[in-house]
Parts: C-alpha cells; sequence; structure tokens
C-alpha cells in the first residue's frame, strides 16, 4: 500500500557504519517551535515495562538550519533543545545499534534491526503530526541482496523495498519495528487481510507447512474478537539464531526470537515441544493485537514514554493473553487436548515452585513491574510473583468458575469480547477496576471474594477443585531435576528423595549458588546466592554432578558442602529435607460423565 499524502515531519535512517554498528538519523522539522525546538528520545518501549533510556545510545547529536550550525543544548539524560530558527531545522544523531533483542536495534554486516523508539526523537509539541521515514540502503560494500520488512505503510517504496514509508503520528512511527537484510518472505491472508513472516536466520524452514499454522492460528483468534477496524496488514519479523526465545507486540506487526530448530523442516511430521514453543509464542504476540495494543489500560492512554507509568492490570492485558495464547492453539486443533493440559501443568509448575507467590499479588506485580519483575535480583523467586504465569492461572479459574456458576451460559470469552467492544473498539483506556466489574456485569454473579483472592491475595488458586468440574485429574509430584519444567508424569522411583532448596547455574565454568529458596536447606545452612560450589561431603563437585550425587541421600542425613565466596573458602553443615511436590502434571479423568465431556469440549473445543 503506497501513500502520496504530505507530512510535517521527515525522517531519514541510513546504516552509515555497519562494522561499528552505528545508525546515521535525520529528522527535518518544517515548522519548528519558535521558543527553540525541543527533542526527546523515548525512555521505555511499550509492552516492556522497564526503564532503558534509549537516549543513551545517541553517540553524537547536532542541528542545522538552512545550511548553518544550530546550537543544540542537552537538556537532561532523554531532551535536546535547538536555539531558535524560523526556518526548517535538521537534528542528526549517530546511533550505536549492538543489542539483538526484541527491543532494541541492532546493526552489522549482515542486517539491520531497529525498533524507532531506539532510533527516532519526538518532536515535542508536534508528536500528532504525520511524518515520513525514509530507509536508506547501505553502501554498496554490504546489502547487496538486502530487503526491507516492516508493516509501516508504504510512500513511493516499493514492496520489501527501500525508499520512503509513512506514518500518521509519532506513536505510529515507533510502532513499527524494522528488519533489513537476506530474508525469507512467506504470505497469506487471514480473512482476506494480507499477512507476511519475515525471517532473519539460516534455516531451512519450511514455509507452506509454517505459513499454513499461522494462518491456523491467526483465524482462530481472528474469528474469536473480529478483526479490528484499522488492522489492514500483518506482518510477523522473525530472527531465527541458534538458540533464543522472546516477543514484543505491536499494531500492525511483531517482532520474534526463536531458535532455527524450534521452525519445522520439510518432511517434519506432527509438532515438536520446541515448534509448540514457538507456535505459542506466535498465538501471545497475535492475541496482543487486541489486547494491550488496541484495548489497553487507561494509564497507557496515551503512553508517558518519559517515565515509568504505573498500572495493576498487567495481569489483564499478560496474564490473560497467556491464557489464550496455549487455549488457542489446542482450539484451534494445532495441538491435541493432552499437549494442551501438559503446556498447563507447566504452567502450574512455574507458579507454585515461586514462593513469592505467597508474597506479592498479581496486582502488586503489575504495578511493581518496572522496578522489580524487569530488574530480577537473586532474591527475586523468594519475593516475587510472575503476573505472566499467575495471570494465566487466574484467567483459567474465572473462565473455569463462570462456566461452572452460570451452567455454561457466560465463559471467559464472553468478557473479553465485550470488554473488546467497550475498550479495544472505543480505543477508551480499562478503568483501573474495569475489568472486575465488567465480569460481574456479564456473568451476574458476586466476584468481589474471588478477584480479592486470587488478584489483590497471595493464597492458593482454586485450579484443582475447578480443573475437577472440566474431567482433568490434578497431580503433584517432586522434581526430577533442573530440566523437570512440569506437565508430565514420572515415575517415583526415578525420582529423588531430597533436595538442596537451591537452583544451581553455570558462570564461566564454574557451579554457582543462582538462586537459594527461603526456608530451605541451603539457605538453612548458610549458603547464599553467588556462592560457587567445590565440593560436597569431600568431593569436587559440578553442575551437571550434582543432582546424581543427590539421589545417594535421604532426608535428615547431613553433609558438608565446601563453597567459594568471593576469595574465601567456607565449608557448611547442611541438613537434607524432603523434596517437596512441586512438579504438576494433568490427565483426563476416565469414564466421565456425558455432561461433564460436553463442557471440556465447550471450553476446549475438542
Amino acid at each position: 500500500m503506497n501513500d502520496t499524502s504530505s507530512t510535517s515531519h521527515q525522517y531519514v535512517i541510513w546504516p552509515k557504519d555497519p562494522a561499528a554498528h552505528l545508525f546515521e538519523v535525520r529528522l527535518t522539522v518544517a515548522v519548528p517551535d519558535p521558543d527553540g525546538q525541543i527533542f526527546a528520545m523515548p525512555a521505555w518501549i511499550p509492552g516492556s515495562y522497564m526503564i532503558r533510556d534509549y537516549a543513551k545510545h545517541v553517540v553524537t547529536a547536532r542541528a542545522e538550519s538552512d545550511g548553518r550550525d544550530i546550537a543544540l543544548a542537552k537538556l537532561d539524560k532523554s531532551r535536546w533543545q535547538a536555539a531558535v530558527t524560523d526556518r526548517e531545522l535538521t537534528l542528526v544523531l549517530e546511533i550505536f545499534a549492538h543489542d539483538e533483542s526484541v527491543r532494541g536495534a541492532h546493526l552489522d554486516q549482515t542486517h539491520a534491526f531497529f525498533n524507532g523508539t531506539c532510533m527516532f526523537p519526538a518532536v515535542v509539541g508536534q508528536e500528532h503530526e504525520a511524518c515520513d521515514l525514509d530507509i536508506r540502503a547501505p553502501e554498496k560494500t554490504v546489502g547487496k541482496n538486502w530487503r526491507v520488512a516492516t508493516s509501516m505503510c508504504r510512500k513511493g517504496a516499493q514492496q520489501y523495498g527501500f525508499g520512503t514509508y509513512r506514518a500518521d503520528d509519532y506513536a505510529e512511527l515507533i510502532d513499527h519495528p524494522v528488519e533489513i537484510g537476506e530474508l525469507s518472505i512467506g504470505e497469506f491472508e487471514v480473512c482476506a487481510i494480507p499477512h507476511a513472516i519475515a525471517i532473519r536466520g539460516n534455516t531451512r524452514v519450511d514455509m507452506a507447512r509454517l505459513c499454513h499454522d499461522l494462518q491456523t492460528i491467526c483465524e482462530h483468534h481472528m474469528s474469536f474478537l473480529g478483526a479490528p477496524g484499522d488492522l489492514d496488514r500483518y506482518l510477523f519479523l522473525l530472527n531465527a539464531p541458534g538458540s533464543g526465545y522472546g516477543g514484543l507486540e505491536h499494531r500492525w506487526s511483531s517482532a520474534l526470537i526463536c531458535g532455527r530448530d524450534n521452525l519445522p523442516a520439510r518432511g517434519d511430521d506432527g509438532v515438536s515441544e520446541e515448534y509448540r514453543k514457538f507456535l505459542g509464542l506466535v498465538s501471545h504476540e497475535y492475541f496482543h493485537l487486541w489486547n494491550v495494543k488496541r484495548m489497553k489500560p487507561a494509564a497507557f492512554t496515551p503512553y508517558d514514554l518519559s517515565q515509568e507509568t504505573h498500572t495493576n492490570l498487567l495481569w489483564v492485558f499478560e496474564g490473560v493473553t497467556s491464557y489464550y495464547d496455549d487455549l488457542g492453539l489446542v482450539r484451534s486443533g494445532l495441538i491435541d487436548t493432552n499437549s494442551y493440559l501438559e503446556l498447563l501443568g507447566q504452567t502450574i509448575t512455574r507458579v507454585i515452585r515461586s514462593s513469592g507467590r505467597r508474597k506479592q499479588s498479581v496486582a502488586e506485580s503489575s504495578f511493581d513491574a518496572w522496578t522489580k519483575f524487569y530488574k530480577q535480583d537473586a532474591n527475586a523467586g523468594n519475593a516475587i510473583v510472575s503476573y505472566y504465569a499467575k495471570g494465566a492461572l487466574i484467567a483459567l479459574s474465572l473462565d473455569l468458575k463462570l462456566r461452572s456458576e452460570t451452567h455454561g451460559r457466560v465463559s471467559l470469552d464472553d468478557v473479553m469480547k465485550a470488554a473488546w467492544q467497550r475498550w479495544g473498539e472505543t480505543g477508551e483506556g480499562m478503568p483501573e477496576d474495569g475489568f472486575e466489574a465488567l465480569c460481574a456485569e456479564v456473568s451476574g454473579l458476586d466476584l468481589e471474594d474471588f478477584f480479592a483472592a486470587t488478584v489483590r491475595g497471595t493464597g492458593e488458586l482454586p485450579v484443582e477443585a475447578l480443573l475437577q468440574t472440566q474431567g482433568i485429574d490434578y497431580h503433584l509430584r517432586r522434581s526430577a531435576g533442573a530440566k523437570d519444567m512440569g506437565g508430565k508424569a514420572q515415575a517415583d522411583g526415578s525420582l529423588p528423595t531430597v533436595w538442596l532448596g537451591a537452583t544451581l547455574g553455570s558462570l564461566n565454568g564454574k557451579s554457582i549458588f543462582s538462586v537459594v529458596h527461603n526456608g530451605g536447606p541451603a539457605e538453612l545452612a548458610g549458603i547464599s546466592p553467588g556462592d560457587e560450589l567445590v565440593a560436597l561431603d569431600g568431593l569436587r563437585i559440578n553442575t551437571n554432578g550434582g543432582e546424581a550425587r543427590t539421589r545417594r541421600y535421604h532426608p535428615g542425613d547431613r553433609s558438608d558442602v565446601t563453597v567459594f565466596r568471593g576469595d574465601e573458602l567456607i565449608t557448611l553443615r547442611l541438613k537434607w529435607a524432603e523434596a517437596p511436590a512441586n512438579t504438576c502434571y494433568l490427565k483426563l479423568a476416565v469414564d466421565v460423565e456425558s455432561e461433564i465431556a460436553d463442557r471440556r469440549k465447550a471450553w476446549l473445543g475438542q
């Protein structure tokens, strides 16, 4: 799609020096502020709730007007002000880009990727003006076969080509990530809306299979909430390196990272665990089209990208999305019921293994995301809870409670449809008490105690009892080791009877205590996060051999644990404790009544 309308702001971005990871960005303002134009870089990116201070990557900054240099003063960490001029004003920035995450910008001789938050300053006071972006090719020494993938509307640029693009305002400009390089591109339609995936990385992906599966999950979500009125295209940008995982949502696209071997190759049958994980990521980011990119908290309407913006509702926008991402896979038929139950068991396991759930509510976790969830320290597992994982279990509990107590008349699906109509289609922000009030309104139930206990409280969720109403048996067992994520049954004889109460990680070839759980044997023995494990009962031990060694002990046994704390060698006395049953797996109940089977099918779609 091409647009020929005029704009007030002209942005130009050029991969100036790929070897040095330097972009040049030029911003020309037709009518600058008569009191001296101020420019501001965002401090954070929507969808990732941590101050990142993108201005720190600006290497040089200067201004010019009518062919002459203009004085440019730094006002604070993220803002500059140009001297007064009544002529067209141009700001020129040189920006370092060496962050390969979905939240950053990266440039080298193989590709260029950037989010607008990393590259483009706002013209303060004129953020609502339309703007052009000219994406220029690098010097001919690199990039001969590079293409441009972005969901931004074209204005003269050819499809997947360098040239001029257009955004209606600054908020839209920074909501279109851009990938430039040698890309594999697949295209498909969802409800007559063009969709595409652009992949960077040396993959042997079965593009036809991939596009079919993406189309399946996208059509499922689209049929659930309906196409947003402004959605006329969508693009998945996928970086597929050797390893990695993550995603960030945008209004017309998403930026994804997933290991290349997680993708299906030609001839692959079924859905592997790795590919299932990728499909869950796609499902999650695509569901954000509705839940957070268009329907969002009132606190984010509009975004203030200069400072933290607090809300208690991230559990709604991330937790509910985390519930529907895997649920969408089973409802669309991409995975079967047993596969879904395995994923659900893993989510339950993540929550019950975190003792922080007893100290922090998901409302508090949402509010404190800026300083706690996104800035986790060695005590995080003991002090905080994930509004993603526990939020998903609250959504599950709410859904099953609504279905049970209204005898199938109302579900969370109905609440989400009503929420979309009220806050998504209108663009109004969701008030802090809006979601809870809407649940009561749609269902006719008194849900105050439920939300007080689950959202603002720190007690255990009624997941087991609610799953039983759907003919699903809930089981807990001991962990089989660090790689045991739950979701699967294990033979009891293969499980260790004791636990250390700590997590070992590897750092520079050394075994380091990364997490020490409150009240566990390691903490009671005096072990601290960061201690290097040297020996157990006088025998050298490492991360790989630690789990095998623990199987030799029984509850009540005592051991000498030798660690380095800094450069001091310390020996501590540890008493082994019984391993907790903190690993969940779920099973379909056998011989359930037809009413329960029908109820389960209405929930899962199969």
